[in-house]
């Protein structure tokens, strides 16, 4: 018995340590730190979009971000990240318009996409105001 509360007690420090290395929770109210678009798709898209963007099934559906025409409408992801959609959260209040932009154009220009890195943190502040 003492060796699995031993047990139990270090698998939790080595989750506690896992996690300490992951962004805070939403409910926290940080920010996110990661400025780049990679950065910040790594650290809160990933997750549920896959490394490669091609999505998943299982407990829920994250749709593919590779090779999405919808993609071409910056505003409907503009729309989505800070809004989210479905199960998603949104993130406009954990992102800045700037880390918001940047999140897009990565999104926008990888996996396949070629929409262009047009989105700037003037047009997400813009967009946002409608």
């Amino acid at each position: 018995m003492f060796s699995l509360a031993i047990g139990l007690m270090t698998a939790g420090v080595m989750a506690a340590d896992l996690t300490a290395q992951e962004p805070p929770p939403l409910s926290s109210g940080a920010k996110f730190v990661a400025q780049t678009g990679q950065q910040l798709y790594q650290t809160s898209c990933q997750g549920c979009h896959m490394a490669d963007g091609k999505g998943a099934r299982g407990v829920g559906l994250y749709p593919a971000l590779a090779n999405n025409r919808n993609l071409a409408v910056s505003e409907f992801l503009i729309f989505v990240i800070m809004n989210g959609k479905s199960g998603m959260p949104g993130f406009r209040d954990y992102m800045s318009d700037e880390q918001i932009a940047n999140v897009a154009n990565h999104v926008r220009s990888s996996f396949g996409n070629n929409h262009g890195p047009d989105v700037t943190a003037g047009f997400v502040k813009d967009f946002s105001s409608r």
